[in-house]
């Protein structure tokens, strides 16, 4: 690969991952903390690639070069790819291939004395599997549904530590009033009421605990598509 080629592919993958960090489409891989690291590395690569620009001009005027190959620029094609087509972030199709990732909290903030109770999907399904603190509380819940080979439906979000190359679904069962089409991938609010029943994960034998749902209604993907809770 000729130094012209390399110099480009470094100027497109940082102006890739500065376009990212400036938007919400780094989300989509790494966590909503990793933001300054992702511009730093945009901009060294960005430095790099016009310093490497700037070393050759000097030294093709010192020394007459052969012309290098031209199929090494072939190699921006991969990066032109990471611009134009963003991967769309985890969902169903990894969320019923995984195991819940649901272990027992260390410790609950205390829940707000007024319902419904807005809580994450980490968060209900701590309190719902480990803890009584939701007898009697009206929550609301937003995630995206999977359904699993027999058609049950869940109420997900793909929890990360870093990026989304560690990301594992928490699940939450639904049952009550749900929308008469379920379709996967879908976004929705639920508000809905503690429900005992448990089961367990057929991948890894995880708790999966349920939510009675009295109402649902679609909502747009968030920004952040991944729940953070358990690093916060």
């Amino acid at each position: 690969m000729n130094r012209q080629a390399q110099a480009a592919v470094m100027f497109l993958l940082g102006g890739a991952l500065l376009h990212a960090a400036t938007t919400d489409l780094y989300l989509r891989y790494v966590k909503s903390g990793l933001r300054p690291l992702v511009l730093a590395a945009g901009a060294v690569l960005i430095a790099a690639a016009l310093a490497t620009v700037w070393y050759e001009r000097k030294r093709s005027v010192r020394h007459a070069g052969h012309p290098e190959p031209r199929v090494a620029w072939l190699l921006v094609l991969p990066v032109l790819a990471l611009i134009l087509i963003a991967p769309p972030a985890l969902g169903s199709y990894s969320a019923v291939r995984t195991g819940t990732a649901l272990q027992p909290p260390y410790g609950l903030d205390p829940l707000p004395s007024s319902d419904p109770v807005r809580l994450s999907v980490v968060d209900y399904a701590s309190r719902a599997a480990y803890t009584h603190s939701l007898r009697g509380r009206t929550v609301r819940v937003t995630g995206f549904l999977a359904l699993d080979a027999h058609g049950s439906p869940y109420l997900v979000r793909m929890a990360l530590n870093c990026c989304a190359a560690d990301a594992q679904p928490v699940k939450i069962g639904l049952t009550g009033q749900l929308p008469p089409v379920l379709r996967p991938d879908a976004w929705l609010e639920v508000t809905g009421v503690y429900a005992s029943r448990v089961t367990r994960d057929p991948v890894n034998n995880g708790v999966i605990p349920y939510l009675r749902v009295t109402s649902a209604r679609p909502v747009t993907a968030p920004a952040d598509p991944y729940d953070e809770t358990w690093n916060r």
